[in-house]
């Protein structure tokens, strides 16, 4: 059994699956149809305790020692749905603060083929565990553990349900405040309309989710927009060798030279920190991670600053990298223009990925990309561009976790 962590993936020989989810305490657990926007066909693929049948998905009640499930038979699944999200929420109200929900996924045998449990949970009142997704002409379990502080009607809300009055936008833990959570109605008729949820202080907003398609390398270099992921495969096989992740900015039209500084954080399974590469620790984890020094004005042609990642030399609690970039200085990204990363071969110098960045926010930190290690041994690249308040490498270590 593979346990994943936030980010990975696990493909599925099975055409039929079951993910149970346990907390040790009674949980109110679902599933949403998605098609390629990331939202709801209608609000019949919402499929729940009082709609226990959707499209190639059912809702399995827990009984026993039988725990709360969602089934999903990806052979009668739509055409047009691209995912189907797992999400759960405590039954009978309260966040999942010292609780650790665990989901199991389970083919038709009963064998399991995956498991996921998202740590370190506080005021979240909902989350999204799971997604069970298309890739290649199959499908493939990824392990998400979203959070949301407004309870399951905050999730249905964000992919497209109806709900009688809006719902908060998911929230990264700490949140100032956790609003009561979602109640289950009384049982009775299926009804595919939630009541509305209770009245919350405001959420921070988050980065919308992820574009639902995945890409590899095999055409030739990959312009990512945000939120955008490449697999980091070519001729099918992962891509293990040195990569050079380079990153440029301009001063903004008019503006004075300004001092950013890139860096590279490594995280392990619990989006731990373990090592920051950045113009003060130039190498990092026995050499696998080295920063090619200091640029102090983002003046000249080329990368400002360059950072070579021998992936294949990486130990393996390191699970996950987030590339950063920070205004030491505190000058602000709104006076800066045409910033970007782009991912190179070092060995070749051939161009792989690239993400511009062409606005800027009034902040003095940006989490430009990241890379996930997936089970299967590939990486997988996502650009970022999330704006943060922070002029240290240091201070980027926990808004980077929460983007893992």
């Amino acid at each position: 059994m593979n346990a994943m962590t936030p980010g990975s993936n696990v493909p599925l020989a099975v055409p039929r699956v079951t993910v149970e989810v346990t907390a040790g305490v009674r949980l109110d657990v679902s599933g949403l149809l998605l098609g390629a926007d990331g939202k709801v066909r209608s609000d019949d693929d919402f499929v729940f305790y009082n709609q226990p049948q959707g499209a190639g998905v059912a809702y399995r009640p827990g009984g026993g020692s039988a725990p709360d499930a969602i089934v999903v038979d990806t052979a009668a699944v739509p055409a047009g749905v691209d995912k189907v999200v797992v999400t759960a929420s405590l039954d009978g109200g309260g966040a999942f603060a010292g609780v650790t929900p665990t989901a199991v996924v389970r083919g038709d045998d009963g064998a399991e083929i995956a498991s996921f449990a998202p740590a370190g949970l506080g005021p979240e009142t909902a989350l999204v565990i799971v997604e069970v997704y298309r890739r290649g002409g199959g499908w493939k379990v990824r392990a998400i553990g979203q959070g949301y502080a407004d309870g399951l009607a905050g999730i249905a809300t964000d992919f497209g349900v109806h709900v009688d009055e809006p719902a908060a936008r998911p929230v990264a833990p700490p949140a100032a405040a956790v609003p009561p959570a979602y109640a289950k109605p009384p049982t009775g008729p299926a009804a595919t309309h939630l009541p509305p949820p209770p009245t919350a202080p405001p959420a921070a907003p988050a980065a919308p989710p992820a574009a639902p398609g995945r890409i590899n390398l095999d055409k030739g270099r990959v312009n990512l927009r945000k939120n955008e992921t490449v697999s980091l495969v070519k001729g099918g096989k992962p891509l293990l060798s040195s990569v050079r992740m380079g990153l440029g900015w301009e001063p903004a039209s008019g503006g004075r030279n300004i001092d950013l500084d890139a860096s590279v954080i490594a995280y392990g399974p619990r989006r731990n920190p373990i090592a920051t590469c950045y113009f003060g620790k130039l190498t990092v984890l026995n050499g696998a991670i080295r920063h090619h020094g200091d640029n102090l004005t983002g003046q000249g042609d080329g990368d400002d600053e360059a950072i070579t990642v021998h992936l294949g030399g990486l130990p393996p609690e390191v699970t996950g990298l987030v590339f950063t970039v920070n205004s030491f200085s505190g000058q602000k990204f709104n006076k800066v223009k045409s910033a970007y990363c782009r991912l190179l071969d070092d060995t070749t110098g051939e161009e792989l990925v690239r993400f511009d960045l062409t606005n800027g926010e009034a902040r003095t930190g940006v989490l430009m990309a990241k890379m996930v290690r997936q089970f299967s041994g590939e990486w997988e690249m996502t650009a970022l561009g999330t704006f943060v308040d922070a002029r240290t490498a240091r201070a980027l270590e926990k808004p980077g976790a929460g983007a893992l």
